[in-house]
């Protein structure tokens, strides 16, 4: 679910894939997301959007929506037409993790829906190399119920600011499922290895077949 080098996690969908293979280079970019185009046009707030998140991606490439011209404007449409609403949900997410913690021991992070490209392999990601540390849900590839779940993964990694699956995350990810009334991992009897393997999907989020659909308004 979430297999990274330092400076970034996410949410690993295919074997042996994922953000791993991406190369890492420290930046102090913030992302400035209130700027990102106010105009009526919807297509153009949500490219807009879309380019303004481009400072805090891995790759220029990681946003992905879709080559064909006409299923492009329906999906920059679509998201100018619901981002902030979806942007809502998910920072009612992370303030619930945030309160699961005292004020003092908060990092500061922001939080952001976006269509992430397939071949990445992954449904989210945390950018532990910007101010402030950002997450990034592709919220169309796991159902609504399950957002909360990904997002306290992320959380867990911007926490410690650090991409690993140790027993540090372990007890992080532990503590968010206590206080979020989300199941708590049980890894007794394992051993590490096979510990930071079951670590990388928790808590559990089922994929679905086509995340595009849900960016082009059709779930």
């Amino acid at each position: 679910m979430r297999d990274c080098e330092p400076g970034s996690a996410g949410v690993q969908r295919q074997e042996g894939f994922g953000i791993s293979k991406i190369p890492l280079s420290k930046t102090n970019a913030s992302l400035p997301i209130s700027n990102f185009s106010i105009e009526s046009d919807p297509f153009l707030r949500g490219a807009d959007y879309l380019n303004a998140l481009r400072p805090l991606l891995l790759q220029p490439g990681m946003t992905d929506v879709a080559d064909d011209i006409n299923e492009r404007i329906r999906i920059c449409t679509w998201i100018g037409q619901n981002i902030e609403a979806l942007n809502a949900e998910l920072n009612a997410c992370l303030e619930a993790c945030q309160s699961c913690f005292h004020p003092q021991d908060r990092q500061q992070m922001q939080i952001f829906a976006a269509p992430l490209a397939e071949e990445f392999g992954v449904d989210g990601l945390c950018n532990i190399l910007v101010e402030p540390i950002t997450i990034l849900i592709d919220v169309g590839r796991m159902n609504r119920h399950d957002w909360l779940s990904i997002v306290a993964h992320e959380y867990a990694h911007g926490h410690l600011r650090s991409p690993g699956h140790e027993q540090r995350f372990l007890a992080v990810v532990s503590h968010l499922c206590l206080g979020l009334g989300l199941e708590v991992p049980v890894v007794e009897g394992t051993d590490e290895q096979e510990r930071q393997a079951w670590l990388r999907n928790w808590p559990h989020c089922a994929s679905t077949p086509n995340s595009l659909a849900f960016w082009r308004g059709e779930i």
